[in-house]
């Protein structure tokens, strides 16, 4: 029988998706099932000083907590912490005598693992020595090591040797490594470390399970799984798949029912509601190495549409995204940076005049035959965002938008649409240019500087670029009197987008220079609102 031993970190990797808040029915089940499925080590969760914002209790896993929590027999405990937390401003041994209060014979759990970037490695090793003296067995996960070269990863080995340490990871954090990359990075490992052996994959490109049977192939005797896959972006192996492979190779019979029961009540549940699991965006990701926060965070978020994820995908494989920052993807998703350029002026057909702007929400179509009588009584100068078609086309003056890969993937409505397209044309890939043929474009050019409104000739600067946001500088440099919005009707009250575009108008009302908004059709913004029946 293969000495392996598989550890399963659900609780652990998946707590990302409901802020580690499991509930103790759901962990009793799940510890069952792990000891069916002759799972050896359980992750049960992180182990943290901080705390901001509500974490569940897997997020602390404290030792009174898990005392609570009934462990079947056979079953090792462990839990995780941040390299990050022990080089931080509080001093090493401050750090862990609070995270672990108590020795590991007067404690539930037995094994830590510290998730170590590499610039913390070194710094945090002597961790492990002060973590033995207590007890623990202790283990090191090396992140984000898919890219290092051979004498980096040597160096690594070589430092781990000085210490004390069980069982040294490496992950696959980008999902990005295929069998025989794992079998390399592996074997730069064991030229100058001798001790034990751990891999932990990522399924972006689908090739955690394969990378994982790889590695066994090679040597590591430590293995990660989450149920279904469960954790941050595309997941991990899969548990009932991984358990299924170790049991052949260990000639040993398990139990797989209650496993398997516990991801039909809970975990497909979870999973329908989470979407954890591989995709063409994570698959991106992983080609690319971009670190897969990116991806999750846009999909969890209904600001980003599809064509935002994509172009996120493409700015991030350009300047780089293998580590997560928030700001860079604020930056990422806003896709005019540095000075406007821009050569159509629109005084010319806005100076004076009344403007309607159309947006995509569902009131244009429901309330069309009002506004098609206001707009043929009172002759405002229409103009619509995007492909808007509730209206009739003879109605329609000019068309607005500014999204790269919107306009790519609208181009061919574009070209059939009789209504001229303003658009920051010279600014646009050429990819997207060529897609636009000739389609008659007016090039008002914009750039994207937060918490700016400013009205230029034949540019603009805005603090976002959704269309509305660059609709409304065309609007106003044009020296229109005053606008009229339908179809901005609103998301539901805690939708984000609902937030930002608040946020949006309410920086534009407050710009100078900015114009009188009146919405016409319902609406969910705090905007000045009259009834086109009336108008």
């Amino acid at each position: 029988m293969i000495s392996v031993k598989v550890l399963d970190c659900t609780l652990r990797d998946g707590g990302y998706y409901n802020a580690w808040d499991f509930s103790t029915e759901l962990i009793r089940q799940y510890l069952y099932a792990m000891q069916s499925a002759q799972v050896d080590v359980v992750e049960l969760g992180f182990r943290t000083l901080k705390n901001q914002g509500f974490q569940g209790p897997c997020a602390f896993t404290t030792d009174k907590f898990i005392r609570d929590v009934k462990i079947p027999c056979g079953l090792t405990i462990g839990v995780m912490i941040n390299a990050s937390e022990l080089v931080s401003e509080i001093p090493q041994e401050e750090v862990l005598e609070r995270l672990f209060p108590n020795v590991a014979t007067d404690s539930p759990i037995s094994l830590v693992r510290v998730a170590c970037h590499v610039h913390e490695f070194e710094k945090s090793l002597p961790a492990s020595t002060w973590l033995k003296a207590r007890g623990y067995q202790v283990g090191f996960n090396l992140m984000q090591v898919a890219d290092r070269t051979e004498n980096e990863i040597k160096t690594l080995a070589r430092l781990a040797n000085n210490y004390p340490l069980d069982v040294l990871y490496f992950a696959d954090s980008m999902g990005s490594m295929s069998p025989n990359q794992t079998a390399q990075i592996l074997r730069w490992f064991q030229s100058e470390w001798t001790g034990a052996m751990g891999i932990h994959t990522h399924d972006n490109l689908g090739l955690a399970l394969s990378n994982t049977l790889r590695a066994l192939e090679e040597g590591v005797t430590w293995v990660d799984s989450t149920v279904t896959g469960m954790g941050r972006g595309p997941g991990n192996a899969r548990t009932e798949e991984l358990v299924i492979e170790v049991a052949e190779r260990r000639s040993k019979a398990m139990n797989l029912i209650p496993l398997m029961s516990l991801i039909r009540e809970h975990f497909k549940p979870m999973q329908a509601s989470y979407g954890w699991g591989t995709n063409a965006y994570y698959y991106l990701a992983g080609k690319y190495g971009i670190h897969p926060t990116y991806v999750q965070e846009m999909l969890g978020d209904p600001r980003y549409s599809e064509e935002d994820v994509l172009a996120v995908i493409d700015h991030l494989r350009v300047v780089g995204g293998k580590k997560y920052s928030q700001n860079a993807l604020d930056v990422a998703r806003h896709f005019y940076r540095g000075q406007a350029k821009g050569n159509w002026s629109p005084k010319a057909l806005f100076s004076g005049r009344e403007v309607l702007l159309l947006g995509t929400g569902p009131g244009v179509a429901r309330h069309r035959s009002a506004l098609q009588r206001y707009i043929i009584s009172k002759r405002p100068l229409v103009v619509a965002l995007n492909t808007q078609s509730a209206i009739d086309a003879e109605l329609v003056d000019l068309r607005v938008a500014c999204h790269p890969i919107r306009l790519l993937a609208d181009s061919d409505v574009h070209r059939k649409l009789p209504q001229p397209l303003v658009t920051p044309y010279s600014m646009l890939p050429k990819l997207v240019r060529e897609s636009l043929g000739d389609k008659d474009v007016l090039d008002f050019g914009l750039s994207v500087e937060e918490d700016l409104f400013d009205f230029a000739n034949t540019h603009c600067t805005i603090p976002t670029s959704l269309v509305v946001a660059y609709a409304l500088a065309i609007v106003t440099s044009g020296s229109a009197v005053g606008v009229f919005m339908a179809g901005f009707d609103g998301y539901g009250a805690d939708d984000p987008r609902s937030r930002e575009m608040q946020q949006l108008l309410e920086k534009y009302q407050t710009a100078k220079g900015a114009l009188q908004i009146t919405a016409i059709t319902p609406t969910s913004y705090g905007l000045h609102t009259e009834s086109v029946y009336a108008l």
